[in-house]
C-alpha cells in the first residue's frame, strides 16, 4: 500500500509555496543521519518510528506536508496520521526530487 496515499504534492509545488512566503508546516520523517545530510529549511524532524509518541506535536486542523527520502515512508506516515484525524499531504518523490534550498546538520 506504500505510495498509494491519495493526497500528494510535488516538490516543486512545495518550493513555490515557500518562495511565495507561505507558512507551511513540513515534517521530515527520515532518520537522524538522513536529516543531517540535508533537509528543507523550516522543516521539523520527527522520525517515522517516533510518530506514534510525537504526533501530538502537530496541529490536527492545519494541513501538514510530510517528507521522506523518496515518498514511501512519508506515505505510510500520512496513512497513519490521517487515520487518527490529521490533515496531511505526502510530498511525492521526497528529498530525492527536492530542487529547493537545503539546510544541513541537526
Amino acid at each position: 500500500m506504500a505510495g498509494q496515499y491519495s493526497k500528494d504534492i510535488l516538490p516543486h509545488e512545495v518550493r513555490q509555496k515557500l518562495e511565495r512566503g507561505e507558512s507551511l508546516p513540513i515534517i521530515d520523517v527520515r532518520e537522524q543521519d538522513e536529516w543531517e545530510s540535508g533537509h528543507i529549511p523550516g522543516a521539523r524532524h520527527i522520525p517515522l518510528g517516533t510518530l506514534n509518541e510525537r504526533h501530538q506535536e502537530l496541529d490536527t486542523k492545519q494541513e501538514t506536508i510530510i517528507v521522506c527520502r523518496s515518498g514511501n515512508r512519508s506515505g505510510l506516515a500520512c496513512e497513519f496520521l490521517e487515520s487518527i484525524g490529521y490533515n496531511v499531504i505526502n510530498m511525492q518523490g521526497g528529498m530525492m526530487s527536492w530542487d529547493g534550498q537545503v539546510e544541513y546538520g541537526k
